[in-house]
């Protein structure tokens, strides 16, 4: 087995990114240690995702592809309805396992994290919740990270896995450019005892008069659903019943199995702001390198965010593996991921504007075009799918 050229890396965000690199630096005999600012009862905020197949061969390649299907649910496909619930446009995602090796999964954040967490865990690498970043020291042997409440750690170097809030990138790269705002607030839910018109195990997008709207039915009785809708950055301080009442009447004459779904569900969750970050002139400094959201953060639109940190994990751990020195690894890990992830970032940027269609003009050339424009992404979303990490060792 050849070893990474650090032996102690200290891990920044424990989320999705984060526990799945400790677990691929212990396969080259490394220790990652991860450390989370929030508190372990937080989780991961947020509904759902879905892991493309890209992500879970990752998850295969790290032996844990089996506990996240089992926590989540097969994806069949999409299909695209107007806001009249009209079918606009499908894509079947059923032979995506002969195809590209795995089939999607959708799967709550909440499990997601939680599988993730409790199988590191159970490889004995630490996972320390309420443990805050709030400075780090560099010199030519290590990394020692400062975290709330006076405590510092020591490693051979430090990896910034904080998302798109993160601290580290502040810190060592404080002129990098800030996230931009996408342009859509996100609100979503779970729902039960709730009827709709589509089958389960496939993902449903309204293209609404003045908003977005996915639902998702995992085929047990309960339905799980997001809204998008164009707006100001929204405020938290907003009140539980009046979140529902925006959503109501953004929807206000779309189907009305979204008004039926909204106004059963419980528990109105968000809001939240997607931002993104395209570019940032370099992703690591020193011993210190960022990857995931912190280094390239996509809006939820291009459905890859939690992928491409997954390939991320994977492919900074072959980097370390194969290189003299971390410095050496960082710089080849940003060579062979930045035009990727660069790539699907500004396609979810498209994808984002298209959510937002104002007028009947628009709405009409919509529906109409959309079959067209998803032939051309179906070419998109096979380069994404299609991509692997190569672990075997450099020759």
């Amino acid at each position: 087995m050849q070893r990474a050229c650090v032996d102690q890396g200290l891990i920044i965000g424990g989320g999705i990114a984060g526990p799945v690199l400790a677990m691929f630096l212990q396969r080259i005999g490394a220790v990652g240690r991860v450390f989370e600012a929030r508190s372990e009862a937080e989780g991961d905020g947020g509904a759902y995702l879905g892991v493309a197949p890209n992500g879970m061969n990752v998850l295969g390649a790290v032996g844990l592809a089996d506990e996240v299907r089992a926590a989540g649910h097969r994806s069949a496909g999409f299909r695209f309805l107007n806001g009249a619930g009209r079918t606009i446009g499908a894509m079947d995602q059923r032979d995506h396992e002969d195809r590209y090796g795995a089939a999607m999964v959708m799967i709550r954040r909440s499990a997601l994290h939680r599988v993730l967490v409790a199988a590191a865990r159970a490889r004995g690498i630490e996972v320390r919740f309420d443990a805050r970043l709030v400075g780090l020291d560099e010199d030519a042997l290590g990394v020692t990270a400062r975290l709330a409440g006076g405590v510092e750690v020591r490693g051979d170097a430090l990896f910034g896995c904080d998302g798109i809030r993160s601290k580290t990138r502040s810190l060592v790269l404080p002129d990098a450019p800030a996230p931009a705002y996408a342009g859509l607030v996100d609100y979503g839910g779970f729902v039960r005892g709730v009827d709709v018109p589509f089958e389960a195990g496939w993902n449903v997008m309204v293209f609404g008069r003045r908003a977005f709207f996915g639902a998702f039915a995992p085929g047990d009785g309960e339905v799980w659903w997001f809204h998008n809708g164009g707006a100001a950055e929204p405020s938290a301080a907003l009140e539980p019943e009046a979140r529902r009442a925006q959503i109501l009447s953004a929807h206000a004459g779309d189907v009305p199995w979204i008004g039926e779904l909204v106004r059963a569900t419980p528990e109105i969750l968000g809001p939240w702001s997607p931002h993104d970050l395209l570019s940032i002139p370099r992703w690591h400094r020193g011993r210190v390198c960022l990857l995931g959201d912190a280094a390239h953060a996509t809006s939820p639109s291009a459905g890859q965010g939690a992928s491409l940190a997954l390939e991320d994990a994977m492919a900074l751990t072959v980097a370390l593996r194969d290189a003299a020195a971390p410095e050496a690894a960082f710089a080849a890990f940003e060579r062979l991921r930045r035009a990727r992830v660069e790539r699907i970032v500004r396609q979810a940027r498209r994808n984002g504007d298209n959510k937002a269609v104002a007028g009947p003009l628009a709405r009409w050339f919509r529906d109409r075009a959309l079959p067209l424009f998803l032939r051309f992404g179906a070419s998109a979303q096979a380069e994404a799918y299609g991509h692997r990490i190569a672990w075997s060792p450099a020759a």
